[in-house]
């Protein structure tokens, strides 16, 4: 009897097979009351700070912070690592939360990995994910460009606040790494 090698699944062919669970039910299975979720679609939601309030009183949990590494040939970095902790975490029997932050727009330029993970350890869908998140990250970017083109026009028609052009600077911003 011969073993016959298959093909390897792709990650973008693991993350199309994904069945997503509504937010509202992870929501649910995580102890979260429904007034306390703000959906964004039907698969990522923020939580109020209400819910803080709420769990001042009950036992807290553990918390690892993956804040740093330089990630391997493969890819496998920051987002990578914390997925599949949460994963071995979940399949020990302890109920985990994964809290990411809006990854950079790197990935969209080509300049870094996919920012989802890969293979079996990803965040699907990823194009959500890659693609603004829930808008905050560009927000405070548009935010900070507003306030610097607002500097500029100011010294430009005249400097009627008196700025000391030499010594304030304030740089645009666009979060790519």
């Amino acid at each position: 009897m011969c073993a016959v090698a298959k093909e390897p699944i792709s990650s973008l062919e693991i993350a199309q097979e994904a069945e997503l669970a509504p937010i509202e039910a992870i929501a649910e299975r995580a102890g979260l009351e429904p007034d306390e979720v703000e959906p964004y679609g039907r698969y990522k939601a923020k939580i109020n700070l209400a819910a803080l309030e709420r769990l001042a009183g009950v036992a807290q949990g553990k918390l690892i912070c993956v804040a740093g590494m330089t990630p391997t040939r493969a890819g496998e970095g920051k987002t990578t690592t914390s997925v599949a902790l949460t994963q071995g975490l979940g399949a020990i029997g302890r109920r985990p939360v994964l809290c990411l932050r809006e990854p950079s727009l790197g990935p969209v330029f080509g300049i870094k990995g996919g920012a989802a993970g890969g293979g079996y350890t990803q965040v699907v869908p990823m194009e959500d994910l890659n693609l603004h998140f829930t808008g905050d990250i560009h927000a405070i970017g548009a935010a900070n460009n507003l306030l610097a083109a607002m500097l500029d026009a100011s010294i430009l028609h005249g400097n009627r606040h008196h700025l000391d052009a030499l010594n304030i600077t304030w740089r645009r911003a666009v979060d790519i790494n």
